[in-house]
């Protein structure tokens, strides 16, 4: 979001150079800046003790791709919390070793990506009602299953986890 008001007294900003930042809006009445604003979200590529991966289809998202288990960050929350929160409210699962693999920005939505490896114990899935199913798959076929888009965090994440799992194979 891009500030034209300012949200504390409603006067229309003007822009100020502060520093490393450049210009920035900026409200003369209230001497305070306003940085661009974007929602956060957590995305977790979510695998078993056999790397096989946990693959969505939530058709509200893609009805010609799958998806991986994602969420927004809420006020109160850090990264790591929003992680295990969604793969519990998505798949009843829980998480048993969480893993920070990357930050990626998603122009189509201007939303920062924050990117894990969710390791789960095995349990029955059980769904919540935003995702339409769910299976697992072997990590090495799930590629052509995620959206082809050069700016898909999932894809991201799964070449992420191929190219580990390619790295202790030759270890």
């Amino acid at each position: 979001m891009r500030f034209t008001y300012c949200p504390d007294c409603g006067s229309k900003l003007s822009s100020r150079v502060l520093g490393d930042e450049g210009a920035v809006p900026w409200c003369d009445r209230c001497n305070h800046p306003w940085f661009d604003v974007f929602p956060v979200a957590a995305i977790m590529l979510v695998y078993n003790d056999r790397n096989e991966v946990l693959l969505l289809r939530q058709g509200y998202i893609s009805t010609e791709f799958h998806n991986l288990v994602s969420g927004y960050v809420t006020p109160g929350e850090n990264a790591q919390q929003t992680a295990i929160r969604e793969v519990k409210e998505e798949t009843g699962l829980d998480v048993t070793d969480l893993e920070l693999v990357m930050t990626d920005w998603f122009p189509k939505k201007e939303m920062m990506m924050i990117g894990f490896f969710a390791k789960v114990a095995d349990a029955p899935l059980k769904l919540s009602t935003e995702v339409d199913s769910a299976a697992w798959y072997p990590a090495e076929t799930i590629l052509p299953l995620l959206s082809p888009n050069p700016h898909s965090t999932s894809r991201h994440l799964a070449q992420a986890f191929l190219s580990r799992l390619i790295n202790k194979t030759q270890i």
